[in-house]
């Protein structure tokens, strides 16, 4: 093997990691946005269902070239950004099943919060280590926001 191709391998391998999340978190939600979701009370900025997929593929995508970039580094705090990497990703493949397999949206708003700071905290860990990394997070940074705030008009509008 390659020097090159050795390089590239930590990225192969994240990115497979984060479209394997996708796949999960695919396999949970389709049954339920034909059905319970479809009935849901949403927010007039929800967007068509056809967005999300299309979205988290991109943004599955992204996530696992920021993983692998900072997994390449050899800095001091890699460990503890990959970590914090690990627990968000455990996070948001938790969340479809919470919201969609168990039909809760006061769940799916506990997980995404938690989420939401395990985002942050791992956008923290990359920035020393990785600006490209920390950068290639910064879509999902905004994308979970916005789920977040259509999760709260759900619970709102759903009590």
């Amino acid at each position: 093997m390659t020097r090159a191709v050795g390089r590239e391998l930590p990225i192969v391998a994240f990115v497979l990691l984060c479209l394997a999340v996708g796949w999960v978190s695919g396999l949970t939600t389709e049954a339920a946005i034909a059905g319970w979701y479809r009935l849901l009370a949403k927010p007039s900025w929800t967007p068509p269902d056809a967005a999300f997929p299309i979205a988290w593929t991109i943004l599955y995508i992204l996530m696992g070239i920021a993983a692998g970039l900072v997994w390449r580094r050899r800095h001091r705090g890699r460990r503890r950004a990959i970590g914090w990497f690990l627990i968000q990703l455990a996070l948001n493949v938790l969340w479809s099943p919470v919201f969609f397999g168990l039909q809760s949206p006061a769940g799916g708003l506990a997980v995404i919060l938690l989420l939401l700071a395990a985002l942050v905290a791992t956008l923290v860990a990359f920035y020393p280590i990785s600006r490209a990394a920390f950068w290639l997070l910064v879509p999902y940074l905004l994308w979970v926001g916005y789920a977040t705030t259509l999760v709260i008009g759900i619970c709102a509008l759903n009590p």
